[in-house]
């Protein structure tokens, strides 16, 4: 019991420490938010894509990527998606807060929390396992988000969805571009390994340095951002919603979707690395561009905010208890 819960300190405190970081600089006054606003759109646009593309590059071989892992953690995502629907649409008849409380269930915050913990939970085998899922993840949230919001929205009328924007938001969209590349990168070595050709991305040094610069700073400046953008302004009216939207995103979606992973272990040959990328895509916290995305797209965007902020701070108890559970029945 007591190795379980240090190795689980061990794995996650020091991602809940940075976040802390952050939050108290920003209120000590050492930055604003403006800065906190700009790091964030440096983060997405060009650290997390350059550490996506470094995960995917250190997979091995394209036949290493195990298919029954990825389906599993789609089919998961989609059935949890369709199951907060019926679910949602029972708890209030408010239809912007409908269409966020089920964005708040499916989607979590998996590219900066989710693949960083992957990393702390199982090295490098779990940041790779965690890049590979990111190329289905996070093109699945976009498109399921879109979704919950068209149909649901502060008016309560349906809008017209485009799926040449839709799809246009997928290509253009730097998490994808960075895991593409990434596996691009792997399509082009596989050949040159059928052809006996031995030279690799990595033996242009400088370029592959910087790269790998680049990725080490992502995580830790992601993370400093991340607590630095935190608002804490509890909303009285939403009590009820965020009491239920932070249950269902730090509990239930956990308890499902890592029991069934638990229960599908042998016949899928899951294993270490491939539940600490479940970890990071059912455990962590409700993503914080879906606040930006609930405000755009007619949701109640203020619910949105509270339920990130909400659903991060308990993610620092839940998260620390699944992580110590999977080390005691020997997943990690």
């Amino acid at each position: 019991m007591g190795e379980a819960f240090i190795f689980a300190a061990n794995a996650v405190l020091p991602i809940i420490i940075l976040i802390a970081l952050g939050y108290l600089i920003k209120r000590g006054g050492l930055l604003g938010r403006e800065f906190f606003d700009a790091g964030n759109k440096l983060v997405f646009r060009v650290l997390l894509p350059v550490m996506l593309f470094c995960n995917v590059y250190k997979i091995e071989r394209l036949t290493d990527v195990k298919p029954a892992y990825v389906v599993f953690g789609i089919g998961a995502v989609i059935l949890i998606f369709l199951m907060a629907i019926p679910v949602c649409c029972a708890f209030t008849k408010d239809g912007g807060k409908r269409g966020v409380l089920i964005q708040g269930i499916f989607r979590s915050n998996y590219a900066i929390i989710g693949i960083p913990l992957a990393e702390s939970l199982f090295g490098e085998a779990g940041a790779s396992a965690a890049g590979v899922m990111s190329a289905f993840c996070v093109p699945l949230f976009n498109i399921l988000g879109v979704i919950s919001l068209t149909v649901f929205n502060a008016s309560g009328e349906k809008k017209k969805t485009d799926i040449k924007k839709i799809l246009l938001g997928i290509v253009k969209n730097p998490l994808i571009i960075g895991t593409a590349a990434g596996l691009a990168v792997l399509g082009i070595r596989a050949v040159f390994e059928a052809n006996d050709i031995a030279f690799r991305l990595s033996d242009i040094t400088f370029i592959y340095k910087s790269l790998d610069s680049i990725r080490s700073v992502c995580t830790p400046f992601a993370l400093i951002v991340l607590g630095g953008r935190f608002e804490f302004s509890a909303v009285a009216r939403l009590r009820r919603e965020i009491v239920f939207g932070t249950a269902m995103r730090n509990i239930a979606v956990p308890v499902l979707g890592l029991s069934a992973a638990y229960l599908l272990m042998q016949p899928l040959s899951l294993s270490g690395e491939h539940f600490a990328t479940f970890v990071g895509v059912f455990a962590t916290p409700v993503a914080v561009s879906s606040a930006v995305m609930a405000k755009e797209m007619g949701g109640d965007d203020e619910l949105a905010g509270q339920l990130v902020v909400w659903t991060s701070l308990f993610s620092t108890v839940t998260i620390f208890i699944y992580t110590a559970i999977l080390k005691m029945i020997g997943i990690f």
